[in-house]
């Protein structure tokens, strides 16, 4: 599994992925797409099958009843999936290795999220602890 780490996190989620035997994992940064818009990067994803891991969830996951832009991940009839982590606003660096750690442990090694979003939320009782939510993507559902 090749996870490509969006421009929002932080680099030192890739050695994370590394360690965690994701070998040919990157960032958006380092393969020269810093900048790009989402259908740029969605071409590259898809292309390369990359897991995209993010923040910027809105961008990527399915919406029921939206009026706005679709998200990339839509009309895609395959790919290696998506991981959003979905942190609060305030979190830093520490928050951002808590909730990927959290992920990586749910996929495991080698992992596999073909068709298939993965999503870290804070808890609502807790804002120390994360929830995972896992689905398929696309579904007959969305």
């Amino acid at each position: 599994m090749k996870l490509l780490i969006d421009e929002c996190l932080s680099i030192a989620l890739v050695e994370l992925a590394i360690e965690a035997g994701h070998v040919e994992s990157a960032h958006v940064t380092r393969r020269g797409m810093q900048g790009w818009k989402d259908h740029q990067l969605m071409h590259a994803i898809i292309d390369d099958d990359w897991t995209l891991v993010t923040r910027n969830s809105d961008d990527f996951r399915p919406r029921s009843g939206s009026t706005s832009q679709t998200p990339c991940y839509v009309g895609q009839p395959l790919h290696a999936g998506l991981v959003c982590l979905n942190l609060p606003a305030d979190s830093g660096r520490s928050g951002q290795i808590q909730y990927f750690q959290t992920a990586l442990k749910h996929i495991g090694n080698p992992g596999d999220l073909v068709n298939k979003v993965l999503e870290v939320d804070p808890s609502p009782e807790n804002v120390e602890q994360v929830v995972l939510r896992v689905y398929d993507f696309p579904n007959d559902k969305v």
